[in-house]
């Protein structure tokens, strides 16, 4: 169960930005699925740190309930692992605030992905893109988390969180477990349709350059067939000089666990508009069951309600512990009892 805290707490999540595609799926949601079998899991839709960019109020509430339903649709199990919303759990700003009083604008100003962000917003930084690496510690901190997936785009906030951790600790006692990184099992890395030397991205302005997990079947048939390919017609795999059919064919081995010689034999002397045609189809077919979860979760409103709630009040009480304990050591009072 998400309270069994006799196996390691392991944390993760996703910003509701964009459309999750199949390249979460293969590089990400697939991992968590099968990491319920060890740790104790808690799995977030960080709508929170959504909002250091500018959003659309209504489609970022649509967003995080779309991917909440596709992380059970995928296969999370919230009897088993903690699912929720960042945002119904208020302990996560609150302790953003404490953790940023202990945070040092120098460590701040270093991390990579702020310099990134900030030269896409000019003039008018927002000053939440400068703080956020506090609320993705406290996002860590407040349920004693371990381990925590990270990339290589992460392990600068990753270590920025284990250094507060530890100088809280130093200052006030032991409060924060300080979490390791965890380096999930390599998920097949899902290139982008129209630019296969670059990563298959969510975020992405060019909708042909990935298929969503919510696409309909003629749209994901269509972005197949669409896709770049490398001159002549062989189907073989060399991701130095034949990028794109490598990357389809990486595709394919995904969703079937075929391998690569495999899959050249299949198609050998057939071309690539007969393997695009076949490829199609395989994602539609194996994209249907989690479409179709989807919708049933989307669409029974009272069951969705009730899963975030669960999700929320269990949260909420593991991240309860440690925010009392956090505002107990720097002093601030006791919460008054409520009378009657």
């Amino acid at each position: 169960m998400g309270d069994d805290r006799t196996m390691p707490v392991l944390l993760s999540g996703m910003q509701p930005s964009g459309d999750l595609m199949i390249g979460n799926l293969c590089g990400a949601l697939r991992n968590w699925v099968k990491l319920q079998e060890e740790y104790d899991c808690l799995y977030c839709v960080v709508d929170m740190h959504a909002i250091t960019v500018p959003q659309e109020p209504k489609l970022l509430r649509k967003r995080s309930l779309d991917f909440l339903c596709l992380y059970l649709a995928a296969g999370i199990d919230p009897e088993r692992s903690t699912v929720f919303v960042q945002s119904h759990v208020s302990a996560h700003a609150e302790l953003a605030w404490i953790l940023g009083c202990h945070t040092y604008m120098g460590e701040l100003s270093r991390m990579t992905q702020y310099k990134e962000k900030a030269g896409k917003q000019g003039k008018n930084i927002r000053a939440g893109l400068f703080f956020y690496p506090a609320l993705m510690a406290a996002d860590i901190l407040l349920y004693g988390a371990n381990l925590v997936p990270v990339g290589d785009d992460q392990r600068q906030h990753l270590e920025l969180t284990r250094d507060v951790a530890q100088r809280f600790n130093r200052m006030y006692g032991e409060t924060f477990v300080v979490p390791e990184p965890y380096f999930p099992e390599v998920g097949a890395r899902i290139m982008s349709l129209t630019d296969p030397t670059s990563k298959m991205s969510k975020s992405s302005d060019n909708p042909k350059s990935y298929i969503a997990l919510l696409d309909p079947p003629d749209v994901i048939r269509s972005k197949i067939r669409k896709a770049v390919t490398d001159s002549g017609t062989e189907v073989a795999f060399d991701p130095e000089r034949r990028p794109a059919i490598s990357n389809l064919m990486v595709l394919r081995s995904a969703f079937t666990g075929e391998s690569m010689e495999e899959i050249r034999e299949a198609y050998a002397g057939k071309g690539y508009g007969a393997y695009k045609e076949d490829l199609g189809e395989i994602l539609v077919q194996e994209l249907a069951p989690i479409q179709q979860r989807f919708r049933e979760l989307r669409e029974d409103k009272a069951t969705l309600d009730r899963l975030m709630a669960e999700g929320a009040a269990r949260a909420e009480r593991r991240a309860r512990k440690t925010i009392e304990k956090a505002r107990r050591r720097i002093g601030f009072p006791a919460r008054p009892v409520k009378h009657r």
